[in-house]
Formats: C-alpha cells, sequence, structure tokens
C-alpha cells in the first residue's frame, strides 16, 4: 500500500491535494502541519494520520515520525533554504525518494513574454532571493524531485489543466488554479504524471496575458 506525505497540509493546496488522493487514490495519507488533527478533522478516517508538526523546527521527531515508511512527499508550500536542506537531509535518513515542492517562477529568469514586466513589479527580482538556494538544494540533491514553479493564484474548481514547461524554457503564464495545483501534484504522487528530477513551470493554458485576469 502506498503512503503519501503531505507537508504543510493545513494550507489551501495542501486541503486540496488530500482531498484529491481521497478520490482519486486508494492510497494511505500522513497530513503534516500546525495542529493538523484539529484543522483537518474532516479528513478524518481509516487511510488518514496527523502529525502535528512545524516545518520551521528542523530537529522535530515528529517529521521523522511523518515520513517513516512514506513512498512520496509533497511540500505543499514554498519554503526556504532553512527548511528544505534540513529536509532534505531527514528525507535521505528516512529513505524517501520520491519528493514534490513548490517554487515560484524566475528563479532561472525565465518570465517571459507579456507577463514578465507585471510579475517582476508585482514578485520582485526572484532569481536574487533565497528561493534560488532551495531550488539549488533540491537539484544537487540525489531525491527523485519535481520542482513545480507555480504562477499566480487563483480558485476555480473547473479549471484543472495544467501547461507545463520545463528548465530553460520561457514560462508566460499569468495564473493557475489552486485546484490545477493540487491535481496535478496529487498526479505526480501517484505516478499518473510521468517527471522525474525536472523543475516545472506550471501554469493555465492560454494565460500567456500581461497580468493575471483577478487583478
Amino acid at each position: 500500500m502506498s503512503k503519501y506525505v503531505i507537508l504543510a497540509a493545513t494550507g489551501r493546496i495542501g486541503q486540496l491535494t488530500v482531498q484529491k488522493l481521497l478520490d482519486h487514490s486508494d492510497a494511505d495519507l500522513v497530513l503534516y502541519g500546525r495542529n493538523a488533527t484539529n484543522r483537518l478533522s474532516q479528513f478524518a478516517g481509516k487511510r488518514v494520520s496527523f502529525v502535528d508538526g512545524d516545518l520551521t523546527d528542523t530537529t522535530a521527531t515528529a517529521l521523522k515520525q511523518a515520513l517513516t515508511g512514506a513512498t512520496a512527499v509533497f511540500l505543499a508550500y514554498v519554503a526556504t533554504p532553512g527548511i528544505v536542506k534540513p529536509l532534505i537531509k531527514t528525507l535521505d535518513d528516512s529513505g524517501v525518494k520520491r519528493f514534490v515542492a513548490m517554487s515560484v517562477p524566475d528563479v532561472y529568469q525565465e518570465v517571459a513574454g507579456p507577463f514578465q514586466a507585471w510579475y517582476r513589479e508585482h514578485t520582485g527580482l526572484v532569481w536574487q532571493t533565497n528561493y534560488v538556494d532551495t531550488v539549488e538544494a533540491i537539484e544537487n540533491s540525489d531525491l527523485d524531485y519535481v520542482i513545480l514553479r507555480t504562477t499566480w493564484l487563483y480558485d476555480d474548481a473547473t479549471k484543472t489543466t495544467v501547461d507545463v514547461t520545463k528548465k530553460g524554457e520561457p514560462f508566460k503564464d499569468a495564473q493557475i488554479t489552486r485546484e490545477a495545483v493540487a491535481t496535478f501534484a496529487g498526479d505526480l504522487l501517484t505516478g499518473k504524471q510521468d517527471y522525474h528530477r525536472e523543475s516545472l513551470g506550471i501554469g493555465e493554458p492560454d494565460t500567456a496575458w500581461t497580468k493575471p485576469s483577478f487583478y
């Protein structure tokens, strides 16, 4: 039986991914987050375990407990190097290989087209931030990773199609739904999406606009 661990499970994308996996897989799930037991009680069931923990506590035994026996892990949160570097070691120590992690576009200065000016005005120069160090730490690990460089988010359960660009390709999409991110992340965990050791830009198809539609 597969076991998937959702880190930062209490967030919106974490919760959407949990529901996706409950509905479309038979795997056991471990939900890790601050006060996860109470905040995620709607997911209680025989396939779900809760581990209360804080990702900023890099020495937490709770995290090691959560990762024990995991088939794959999804970090449903854009984390700093101070979280990700110790997490990589804990994944290694736990024998976990499959790791999906959220990030943001422009770590490689790849945002292009009409969206570039607006994105950089509102997000800043991402390639000059420590998110670059986070991505490099994952890429330099021996994990079977997928990094999801996720553009500006909004909610719409009817839109779950994803436009994928790979590292080295220009990124032009202005928006994507949280539901689409959760669906894609869930498919990566279950193997429905077959990407390995890749950094992917994900957006909504046909949104190469100057800015997101909700701005």
